[in-house]
């Protein structure tokens, strides 16, 4: 069977982990332009680069002439998806997912390009539909194709149950109006597939059956693996917090950074997954070893941060990284704070950066010697740090740098 150009480029990137009918899926994506989507709920400001695997797998998807939607989840953030939580979402107002939902529409603009043409990517709101259900015609006529008994058996629901936390009867509802999504798409906009992470599965292959129980429709699944770091981290994450692909949440130098820190076993990996770089390139950079490797690791980084915030801004990144590293040069891109008083405690300052979480912590860093103030190594815990009309430059260990300055 002659592969798709989708699919053999998603299973060269490693994007594939499950397709519900990988053949017949491939014959549909190999005779038409077909419309697929992703569901990105507005649980905050910002999307993290967890997120990034799936607007990877919608543009991907555009570059081989198909057509993505993206589907903003105005009424299924109300509910909140239990995949992968240990815990109840907080419940958001109306209000704060509108403005959610306002703040993250940007970075998709990025990754795709938006029109009317027959591959241009579009936007919907599931709110559209979901806001104006009602609730006992919907359990009539949706709610009968649902076992508890299957559902009780997806992971979502499983994992929550067998590690005895609760969970509500709200977000046992989640999995019912993403299948109700899928179907819906397909009347609204002819949509033959949907994506997502492998924790989706169940949620995918509802919908495909929903769809195909109520519209004698044949629709398709496909899920990507979910991603960790080589270390066991999980991605995204870090001691400073979340890696947010929103501008306004975390400067570029810091998104750089992020991915040319990754672990050295990640770096192929990576390569494929969020970069455009040529499959033989990357087989080429991931051979390298020792120093040569951290050559890959800036490519990676420079790539990625030129893709969701744009050359200028990778640009400015890489020469703050060779300034800081290899010159010295405090970095005008660092990250900068600014603080009311004419001196700071190196303690506060650590904090402020976000270097640290805790006051615990930023004593145990200096006590390791990992603290510096201007290159200079700082092990005094009560150290005052005086405010002039320049900036100050701010180091724990050898690759997180900041500026701080009087405001």
């Amino acid at each position: 069977m002659k592969q798709s150009p989708f699919l053999q480029l998603m299973h060269e990137r490693g994007h594939i982990h499950q397709v519900t009918d990988e053949s017949a899926l491939n014959d549909l994506l190999s005779k038409q332009t077909v419309t697929a989507y992703i569901g990105f709920d507005c649980t905050g400001r910002s999307l993290h680069v967890g997120s990034l695997i799936p607007i990877m797998m919608l543009r991907r998807l555009q570059q081989c002439g198909h057509k993505p939607v993206v589907l903003m989840g105005g009424g299924t953030t109300k509910v909140g998806d239990p995949s992968g939580k240990e815990e109840g979402r907080k419940i958001l107002g109306v209000d704060e997912i509108a403005r959610n939902k306002q703040s993250i529409l940007t970075i998709f603009e990025r990754f795709l390009t938006f029109g009317d043409g027959p591959s241009d990517a579009i936007m919907i709101d599931n709110a559209d539909w979901l806001d104006g259900l009602a609730y006992i015609p919907f359990l009539r006529d949706i709610g009968k194709h649902f076992s508890v008994n299957r559902m009780l058996s997806f992971d979502s629901v499983r994992l929550r149950l067998d590690r005895e936390q609760p969970l509500t009867f709200l977000e046992f509802n989640y999995m019912i109006l993403q299948a109700y999504d899928f179907m819906e798409l397909y009347k609204r906009t002819g949509c033959r597939l949907q994506m997502g992470g492998s924790d989706q599965w169940g949620n995918i292959v509802n919908g495909v059956e929903l769809t195909r129980k109520k519209l004698g429709a044949e629709v398709f699944g496909l899920t990507s693996p979910l991603i960790t770091l080589a270390n066991g981290e999980k991605m995204g994450k870090t001691a400073k917090g979340a890696i947010w692909l929103n501008e306004d949440m975390l400067p570029a130098y810091d998104y750089w950074q992020y991915w040319r820190n990754i672990p050295d076993a990640d770096v192929g990996r990576f390569l494929r997954l969020m970069t455009e770089l040529p499959v033989n390139e990357i087989q080429r950079l991931e051979k390298l070893q020792g120093a040569e490797l951290n050559d890959a690791k800036k490519i990676l980084a420079t790539e990625a941060t030129t893709m969701a915030r744009g050359p200028q801004a990778a640009l400015e990144a890489q020469n703050t990284a060779q300034a800081v590293f290899e010159t010295g040069d405090s970095g005008q891109a660092l990250p900068k704070i600014q603080h009311p008083d004419a001196e700071i405690s190196l303690i506060d300052a650590l904090l402020k950066l976000g270097f640290v979480a805790s006051r615990g912590q930023a004593r145990r860093l200096i006590d390791q010697g990992g603290a510096r103030v201007e290159d200079r190594p700082v092990k005094d815990q009560e150290r005052r740090i005086a405010l002039g009309a320049g900036t100050v430059k701010i180091s724990a260990g050898k690759k997180r740098h900041g500026l701080i300055e009087r405001s």
